[in-house]
């Protein structure tokens, strides 16, 4: 199935209705020659508003965690599947979590789409659960910690949420040790 046939597919599912009516239409960023695929947890406010993934502060963060710009991000070379194409309102202590129907019943048919990547960065506990699923470590932090076991197919970090500010002073190895690394491989990816 083609991109765009899924993407018709969205905006007619029932379970997006209520999006739908509001003339909200599902946000991912998909290129079939994209070498770079990242899997992230779901649009927020901002990024609904703009219909563009990324475009607040945590796509700051990532830009220059994988040390490319905007324009990069948002080109042809770089795809972006978040776990839920809508965002699924606030909760109490932040976003809500992305509905699950959507990964699982759409992701695949969009990957099968994508024929030259080299890299999955996953963004998130999230995406980690889903796509590790049992080779995931007890905790985020540790898998984040042990990236390179999940290399060359998979590269999970941080939400680069700026929520996760005090996860990163906790853990100054991510930037010492893993953002260098991410840098690196996607330099070496797309240059």
């Amino acid at each position: 199935m083609d991109i765009e046939d899924i993407r018709k597919n969205l905006i007619e599912d029932p379970r997006n209705l209520e999006y739908s009516i509001r003339e909200i239409y599902p946000i991912f960023q998909v290129n079939e020659n994209s070498k770079i695929l990242i899997i992230s947890q779901a649009p927020g406010r901002i990024v609904e508003e703009s219909g563009v993934v990324f475009t607040d502060k945590s796509g700051e963060n990532l830009v220059d965690w994988m040390g490319i710009d905007m324009d990069i991000l948002h080109s042809e070379l770089i795809s972006v599947l978040p776990m839920d194409f809508y965002f699924p309102g606030k909760g109490k202590s932040g976003d809500l979590p992305p509905r699950k129907f959507i990964a699982k019943e759409y992701h695949k048919d969009i990957i099968d789409n994508l024929n030259n990547l080299e890299l999955i960065i996953l963004v998130g506990l999230y995406s980690q659960k889903y796509y590790l699923g049992n080779k995931m470590k007890s905790t985020l932090t540790e898998t984040v910690k042990n990236f390179n076991e999940y290399l060359p197919d998979y590269f999970p970090i941080v939400h680069p949420s700026p929520r996760n500010n005090i996860w990163m002073v906790k853990n100054e190895w991510f930037k010492e040790d893993v953002i260098p690394i991410l840098r690196s491989k996607v330099n070496e990816i797309l240059f």
